[in-house]
């Protein structure tokens, strides 16, 4: 090998070590295929619109129709203003509107929206304090048809979840307190007070929610006072104990909201002037003792 062809490979020789040694200090980055992930805020504002059917409409122990087809549909709006760490944990707004709708005319109905029997709003705040909530708010009880005289009332309600302590045997209580500021939501003449006091122990049947609602509802200073004379006072309104079950339907798209399917038996124990008042509206014809049966469709976001 001559001494011209020696240096013609180490010269080649060269050039490839300082080709390999370039390229090796600058790699090339790989791609990255993966997309970035979208960050999904919870929304601040969540509720629930659906409709409810009923057999025998009952409100506050007071019997109010059950003839014929009742449609009860409500919305219901939820604001989140605050949430926090402190001793109060959450704090949220809301809005409420309810009606009922029926088919069978009450011969106390105007001549205009006849079937449009209620229609009530409220508003109000949910005070969150880890476990305990408590809520105050406003509720109004129109009537469209003019069947009874528009009332208005105060109401506060307290709220335990004692879920983490009872585990499935939790019974959710609550109370409520109703004042009656104009208007007459109960039996009797006087402007009265409302008492709630319930439980709604529940449990899962496969992928059905099953709770068992019972509730006591107690009046003073003239809430129950007689229908027919209008004065007087019954402190026992009613007993009521049901079982619901609602199911979800999870073959609807998500996007869509939380749909699921309602259905429910009640049974109520009326006082005196309850049944009575059923009397007066044409619906117990005095029996203490009622039944109602219904189901519903609701969707949550």
């Amino acid at each position: 090998m001559t001494k011209r062809t020696i240096a013609t490979l180490s010269a080649f020789a060269a050039a490839a070590f300082i080709g390999s040694s370039a390229y090796a200090g600058t790699p090339v980055k790989a791609k990255d295929n993966k997309a970035p992930k979208e960050v999904v805020k919870e929304s601040c504002i969540t509720g629930d619109l659906g409709v409810d059917f009923t057999s025998n409409y009952i409100s506050r122990g007071v019997p109010q129709e059950n003839q014929s087809l009742i449609a009860q549909p409500y919305l219901d709006l939820y604001f989140k203003i605050y949430e926090g760490s402190g001793a109060l944990t959450k704090a949220t707004v809301n809005l409420s509107a309810w009606s009922s709708v029926q088919n069978h005319r009450s011969v106390f109905s105007g001549p205009t929206t006849s079937q449009w029997y209620e229609f009530d709003y409220s508003a109000g705040v949910t005070l969150q304090f880890g476990k305990f909530s408590i809520t105050p708010s406003f509720l109004a009880i129109l009537s469209p048809s003019d069947v009874f005289a528009d009332n208005y009332n105060a109401n506060i309600n307290l709220a335990y979840d004692d879920g983490d302590l009872l585990g499935a045997f939790a019974l959710h209580p609550h109370a409520t307190v109703m004042f009656e500021l104009d208007g007459k939501a109960g039996t009797g003449a006087d402007k009265g007070v409302y008492y709630e006091l319930g439980i709604a122990p529940g449990f899962q049947a496969g992928p059905a929610a099953i709770s068992i609602p019972i509730t006591v509802g107690l009046g003073s200073s003239g809430f129950y006072g007689s229908p027919v004379t209008g004065g007087g006072n019954e402190a026992f309104g009613y007993f009521s104990a049901g079982l619901a079950a609602e199911l979800p339907l999870h073959f609807l798209p998500e996007c869509l909201g939380q749909w699921a399917l309602k259905a429910n038996a009640t049974y109520y124990r009326l006082g005196d002037n309850t049944a009575a008042s059923g009397v007066t509206n044409a619906v117990t014809n005095g029996d203490k003792d009622q039944w109602g049966f219904g189901g519903g469709l609701v969707v949550r976001f």
